[in-house]
């Protein structure tokens, strides 16, 4: 026999909506998303909510649960306490479809605009061989289910819409970082196109995404400020910078004498290209169109820090004392979060 447990769950579409209220009855052993069904079974058969595997493994049923961005499936109700009222809202970044079920297409958009794995020319599908240590070394990486938890809760996006044009997110920074790392993968220019187009500097690392990671990927750490270090070598290092000038090499390791830069400002040598085939090293828009990539798109540039005439650092600034910006979930939050906490508001409801 289970016991009644009292649920606020948002109802709406894109032109607004309310959290309404449900006494749902719980069983031992279910989640989140058994209520959900059972609310559709039993008071509202026209609640929308997203899901497939129920076994933590697809990330549809994402959703905010007492205001932590979590997976559905894989929240326990014995977690929560027999007295507490659950709150269960759609994810706050994205336009809200209806009820729990968002609009997450920016996610795929940005994951179509990331270059695809290069593999050498002279290497056939069946042909490539790695060494264990590099499999290892990007198997966290494939871990992710696109439950997209992680774009949710990036602040640089969650409260600035506008970022969104030049901003990536997490989940593609770990998948650049996947190919940056692979020791077949052709392109040497994954660094320096995430700093240009993909928005790598906007990110502070404040860890948000790691945090809400349901397959525990070290976002932050194993990929994104690892990407980070790389691109402050080989932009802002004076001895590479120098060893550059000395031997005439380009980024990637080949003549540079001015003539083979791009659009996109990269260091792009020209390469023989094989028949029917643009050459690896052709990023003209003629040649990324034939590959479907548009590689040379105009985007908003991140924005440099705010600095004086001399090139120094605000006060504000050089005293804060974080090593990088605040956690959107703030240092003196504790979940579950209390229902007039909750920070869901749909930018049309005031329409």
């Amino acid at each position: 026999m289970g016991t009644k447990r009292h649920f606020k769950v948002w109802r709406g579409d894109e032109t607004g909506g309310e959290l309404q209220d449900y006494q749902v009855e719980v069983n031992e052993g279910e989640v989140v998303l058994d209520v959900i069904h059972r609310l559709q079974a039993t008071e509202a058969p026209d609640l929308a909510c997203r899901w497939n595997c129920k076994a933590g493994k697809c990330g549809s049923c994402s959703m905010e649960i007492n205001g932590m961005p979590r997976l559905g499936c894989m929240t326990r109700m014995s977690t929560f306490e027999e007295n507490e009222t659950i709150s269960v809202t759609p994810l706050r970044t994205f336009p809200v479809i209806r009820d729990l079920v968002t609009d997450v297409s920016f996610n795929y958009q940005k994951s179509l605009e990331t270059p695809a794995f290069s593999p050498p020319e002279d290497l056939a599908p069946g042909e490539y061989r790695m060494q264990q240590v590099d499999v290892e070394r990007s198997q966290e990486f494939r871990k992710c289910i696109e439950c997209f938890l992680c774009q949710n809760t990036c602040h640089v996006v969650r409260d600035h819409d506008d970022n969104k044009k030049a901003f990536s997110g997490p989940r593609v920074f770990i998948r650049t970082a996947e190919l940056d790392m692979h020791p077949l993968d052709t392109r040497t220019d994954r660094k320096e196109y995430a700093q240009a187009s993909q928005g790598l500097g906007y990110c502070n690392i404040t860890k948000c995404c790691t945090e809400v990671c349901p397959e525990h990927i070290k976002i932050t750490d194993n990929a994104i400020i690892p990407m980070k270090e790389r691109v402050v070598d080989r932009r802002y290092d004076p001895l590479v910078w120098l060893g550059s000038k000395i031997f005439r090499r380009g980024h990637n390791g080949a003549a540079d004498d001015g003539s083979t830069l791009g659009k996109s400002g990269l260091d792009q040598p020209a390469t023989v290209a094989a028949a029917g085939r643009p050459a690896d090293g052709d990023h003209s828009a003629t040649a990324d169109a034939a590959r479907g990539v548009n590689w040379h798109r105009q985007v908003p540039r991140p924005q440099a820090a705010a600095v004086d005439e001399k090139g120094h650092l605000p006060i504000s600034e050089l005293a804060f004392d974080k090593p990088a910006a605040p956690s959107p979930f703030g240092e003196d939050v504790t979940f579950p979060l209390p229902d007039k906490s909750l920070n869901y508001h749909h930018p049309d409801q005031d329409r």
